[in-house]
């Protein structure tokens, strides 16, 4: 085969190899043994992967022995899909791109068999997965405490990632239920989207004719964002892969930021330790940003340690400073932030050229409220709507029901939420003697021919639910506050205690928290703006309303940072740069600092023309305002490159005299017309 392409060789779509750069070409013409691309930021990783497979090909590889490993199906379908554009539909359609659960399903397919299962296995997954797990904790007892199937499921991920056994999960009664859910998995001659790495990649281990066929199926293997692979997927390609070796792997340890969910930034720092004597070529050059977006993200990104030395080099020079703005709080940030995009709207930018970064979803409640009231159409990508999350519907419930519990559809949600013995059963029996009676739900509750219908300990459980209920409606007639007897009400009743229990992490035990706490501040904040409960609760059915489409919807995106790795915006404006948000508290604790700035890095790395970033005095957290501290890493950041600003600065400054001469012309002939 021929190990590179002649100067001036083109592909069957007319690609030139000229229209690489440098870097670009040695990448694609590296056709043998292992390759490590160090793709950065906006370096045009894509595009030389795949000229790269168009390179085997051409070269005389067959497409059944090429293939390409990525983390999603959509992935792997643009992939596809440009290899195709290049040699063709035909050889292209002959390539195996696929996901790496895709690529061990279809090793087990063919040998399943030699680790004694049968042929024809079955997938466990979804709403099957949950059911079998319900089903044995039902029968382990650990309904008793409230265990949930996606806690139980979580732990079985991990521990099979970690590929660590089940009998030592560290919570004994899950341990247990783990064991059960793989004994029946395994009598039922199925597998779950976890066992299927696990079990590819122990076929390829512990059988030479397994690992010998599928090596010499595919003698040619690339795989993409390989910074997002775990120790297991790593262990899968040493098996699949043998020498010489020709594996090619693309990615960024600068990029590398899901640790939080397994992945190895090892993987990539210590390639040469998997695959000796690799080509390691980096990709520098930049297409996406200004030189004094790159100024700012190379000056952050190497104070971190144990990375591979690159520095991102503009191909667009100049451009304006970075911004950074000091806030008093966030409702001024907010405020602000919307008015800049109003400003620029109407010189002429459309809303899908703002992206507005955050790093936690708690970060997103005001700037949404604040985008609501100026009629701003806008979209949110990963992460949960307000008033999608579970708390907050439950907690909005309740206030329905103290406001008018003779609605069915709160009540029901509320009825058992936290479970006070009012199961499914007494619910579908209370629903059902209201439609006999044509009454409410509640008027049957308190109906005394509905509740000799039942036992008494449930009958209990009924009277002193509806009790509570019209105790603090009473209260509320007093004169307490909505907010403050919401608040005593929940605290009661265990409800926060007893949603922390259904948490799988420190994490979603801060949001919930958060969601509860902001929820309630919202309630105290509009009954002291006199709004009443049904004011309250009609403004957020209508933004709830709004929430509704938002992912089908145009306009501003409101994006997580986690999200935003591999997009790009014309103008990005990055808020909350503060100790305990970025970084985050947590990453002190759990010695992530140096994931922290790479999630930094990448926010910074997503603008293409202009990047603000924000941060503020004080912050509304748990429903309280906090005094904040501005991030260490601004202290990082190239100050030749950045522009500080204060709050003062950009809100208070007089207008020139030939400012006011301008403003006093143009609203004179405005009213001459």
């Amino acid at each position: 085969m021929a190990a590179e392409f002649s100067q001036g060789n083109t592909m069957s779509a007319g690609f030139s190899i000229e229209s690489l750069n440098k870097a670009q070409r040695k990448a694609v013409l590296a056709l043998k043994g292992p390759v490590l691309i160090l793709a950065g930021a906006g370096t045009g990783k894509t595009r030389t992967v795949t000229c790269r497979m168009s390179a085997l090909l051409e070269n005389g590889v067959k497409a059944e022995n090429v293939l390409a490993v990525t983390f999603t199906n959509k992935s792997a379908a643009e992939m596809a899909e440009r290899v195709m554009g290049m040699v063709g539909k035909k050889r292209g359609k002959a390539l195996t791109v696929c996901t790496f659960h895709s690529l061990c399903l279809r090793i087990l397919k063919r040998d399943i068999e030699s680790l004694g299962y049968k042929k024809k296995f079955a997938v466990m997954a979804g709403g099957d997965q949950t059911g079998m797990i319900r089903q044995l904790i039902v029968r382990k007892g650990g309904r008793k405490i409230n265990l949930k199937p996606g806690e139980v499921m979580s732990e079985i991920s991990k521990a099979k990632n970690a590929e660590l056994p089940l009998s030592g999960i560290e919570d004994d009664l899950i341990a247990e239920i783990a064991v059960a859910y793989q004994n029946e998995l395994r009598a039922q001659n199925a597998v779950d989207f976890d066992d299927l790495l696990l079990l590819a990649e122990r076929a390829l281990r512990e059988y030479p004719e397994v690992r010998g066929y599928w090596q010499d199926k595919f003698r040619y293997v690339t795989v993409d964002e390989f910074q997002d692979t775990n120790s297991l997927q790593m262990k899968l390609l040493q098996q699949l892969v043998g020498e010489p070796y020709n594996i090619c792997v693309v990615g960024d340890d600068d990029q590398s930021i899901y640790g939080w969910r397994g992945a190895q930034v090892a993987n990539i720092l210590q390639f040469e330790r998997f695959f000796p004597n690799p080509k390691i070529i980096r990709l520098e050059e930049n297409y996406r940003s200004t030189q004094a977006v790159l100024e700012v993200a190379n000056s952050l990104i190497r104070h971190n340690v144990g990375r591979r030395e690159k520095k991102l080099r503009p191909t667009i020079p100049g451009g304006d400073l970075v911004r950074l703005v000091s806030m008093p709080g966030d409702q001024e940030e907010s405020e602000w932030i919307v008015s800049e995009i109003v400003m620029q709207r109407e010189e002429g930018r459309v809303l899908e050229d703002f992206a507005i970064l955050f790093r936690t979803n708690g970060q997103i409640r005001k700037m949404e409220e604040v985008l609501r009231e100026e009629k701003i159409p806008y979209r949110m990508v990963g992460a949960q709507s307000f008033y999608d999350r579970k708390e907050v519907r439950d907690v909005l419930s309740y206030v329905q029901v103290l406001n008018q519990p003779e609605l069915d559809i709160p009540l029901l949600r509320i009825l058992n939420t936290p479970p006070r013995g009012i199961g499914n059963t007494t619910s579908m029996a209370a629903l059902d003697w209201s439609r006999e009676k044509d009454q409410s739900i509640w008027e049957t509750l308190i109906d005394g021919d509905f509740l000799v219908q039942v036992s008494k300990k449930v009958r209990n459980s009924i009277q002193t639910f509806t009790g509570q209920v019209e105790e603090v409606r009473r209260s509320l007639v007093d004169g307490v506050h909505a907010g403050v007897a919401m608040d005593q009400w929940l605290r009661e009743m265990d409800f926060h205690e007893w949603l922390m229990r259904q948490c799988k992490t420190d994490k979603e035990k801060d949001a919930r928290r958060e969601g509860i706490s902001t929820t309630i501040a919202s309630l105290t904040e509009a009954i002291k703006k006199g709004k009443s409960l049904n004011d309250f609760l009609d403004q957020a059915a209508l933004d709830a309303e709004k929430e509704d489409d938002l992912e089908k919807k145009s306009g501003v995106t409101l994006i997580t940072l986690h999200a935003a790795k591999g997009l790009e915006y014309p103008i990005v404006y990055l808020v909350g740069l503060e100790e305990g948000i970025l970084p985050h508290k947590r990453s002190l604790e759990e010695g992530t600092r140096d994931e922290e700035r790479r999630l930094l890095y990448v926010g910074i790395t997503r603008a293409q023309e202009k990047m603000t970033m924000t941060y503020c005095a004080t912050r509304v957290k748990w429903g309280k305002e906090e005094a904040c501290e501005a991030s260490s890493f601004i202290r990082e950041l190239n100050p030749d490159w950045v522009h500080e600003e204060g709050y003062e600065d950009i809100m208070g400054a007089e207008a020139s005299e030939e400012e006011l001469r301008g403003f006093f012309s143009a609203m004179s002939a405005i009213l001459d017309e």
